[in-house]
């Protein structure tokens, strides 16, 4: 099926034919229909589907006779998790208006930048807000917008916006919001608050899921490379020297191992930028830019990155740390061999991390040949700390079971009686 056939109007066509697009992803044949007819939607949509354009083209096309807002006031509003999200939605609403019947003036706010230039943007009122949650309400705390008169509310990565804490904040939005209005929310999985938060929001809405097997094309090389947790810098020096990557995005799984490594790889004169929660917004979006113009060719990133960031043209995603769900395995292996791209995503398999990885291939459906890479081999004996399985969940086999728990406790309970 083509765009065209979506009964989507030629301003809209016009502007996807400028950008390339020929047919509609399958998240954008179930999601601008049912939009379209105003229907609440429920998406189940991973990153790279193509959803963006599977809420804002029906949007704009359910505005084209709309009236311009009224000071202060938004007509959509679409909230998202990261600034880096929040800028890249509002730059694709510009991009699908391209053609739109008047002047569509679209907006996103964030933090970590200027609250006056915000607010000086929404005074003469604005079409589509795009928004983290907690700058949102830092605005209408100041009375800067007005949320009465939304009609569309999308809520986009809604799992990640709970795992980020931002549920109070979701309330008193939701708060603000008028009760008729339409509801779009689109998440990568559905954790119960997740599931929660569609009862409170949606009415009847119509359900989309899309399968995960799709997010992972043929053309992206998956590898499993064992290393001991001690080697690990020493083995990504290797590889960025031997290897030859024009870019390579590399996750950490903190802000501290993110310093530490690039602390590392400038000492051997590698370098490398990081982009996580603490630096500022300009330090952040100067990072992303340095390193999708090619300026800088190594970028260490937390798992901010992992959704939402398209990143044209990446050869090599590296996961020194494992994600900790395996799910966001597929967000963040995603980000290269997209658009039909060859990609290469590498994992490092510590021991700590061996059963873990297991998960990671059940949740894919697949099992990856394990590695090792001359001079920097595993050692074959796991170290004592990982068997006894220190500060860690129990490995799934390995925990009490409910009667040996009960007989635990009676037993204590006997010997704290006898004394």
């Amino acid at each position: 099926m083509s765009f065209s056939s979506l009964n989507l109007s030629d301003f809209l066509l016009n502007a996807l034919t400028d950008l390339g697009y020929e047919q509609p992803t399958p998240v954008q044949l179930k999601a601008i229909p049912a939009t379209l007819e105003g229907n609440d939607v429920l998406a189940a949509a991973e990153t790279g589907s193509g959803k963006t354009a599977g809420f804002v083209l029906p949007i704009l096309e359910r505005m084209k006779d709309a009236i311009p807002p009224r000071s202060n006031h938004a007509n959509v509003l679409v909230l998202v998790p990261t600034r880096e999200l929040a800028v890249q939605v509002e730059e694709a609403v510009q991009q699908y208006a391209k053609y739109f019947p008047r002047k569509l003036k679209s907006l996103a706010i964030y933090g970590g930048v200027s609250i006056n230039t915000q607010m000086q943007a929404m005074r003469s009122g604005c079409d589509i807000v795009v928004a983290t949650p907690g700058r949102l309400i830092d605005l209408f705390k100041r009375n800067a917008i007005d949320l009465r008169a939304v009609h569309t509310l999308v809520l986009d990565e809604a799992d990640r916006m709970l795992d980020l804490g931002f549920a109070d904040e979701l309330d008193d939005i939701l708060d603000e919001l008028p009760e008729r209005r339409q509801n779009l929310l689109f998440s990568a999985t559905f954790p119960n608050s997740v599931r929660t938060l569609t009862q409170e929001i949606l009415s009847d809405p119509v359900e989309i899921s899309i399968k995960q097997e799709a997010t992972i094309p043929e053309q992206l090389e998956q590898r499993a490379i064992e290393v001991d947790r001690t080697n690990r810098t020493m083995l990504l020096k290797h590889l960025l020297k031997t290897e030859n990557w024009s870019r390579v995005l590399i996750f950490v799984a903190s802000k501290r191992t993110a310093n530490n490594v690039i602390l590392k790889l400038s000492r051997a004169d590698i370098n490398a930028q990081a982009l996580h929660g603490d630096l500022t917004q300009s330090e952040r979006s100067g990072a992303l830019a340095d390193f999708k113009s090619g300026k800088c060719k190594i970028l260490v990133a937390t798992d901010l990155a992992a959704r939402g960031i398209d990143i044209p043209n990446l050869p090599c995603v590296l996961n020194y740390d494992l994600p900790r769900s395996p799910a966001d395995y597929v967000h963040r292996i995603g980000r290269t061999g997209r658009a039909g791209e060859v990609g290469l995503a590498l994992s490092f398999i510590d021991h700590e991390g061996d059963s873990h990885f297991k998960l990671i291939e059940k949740r894919i459906k697949q099992t990856l040949p394990r590695e090792q890479i001359t001079g920097f081999e595993r050692d074959s004996i796991v170290p004592l700390e990982v068997r006894e399985q220190k500060g860690q969940a129990p490995v799934k086999g390995q925990r009490m079971s409910k009667k040996d728990k009960l007989r635990a406790a009676a037993a204590a309970k006997k010997i704290w009686g006898d004394k």
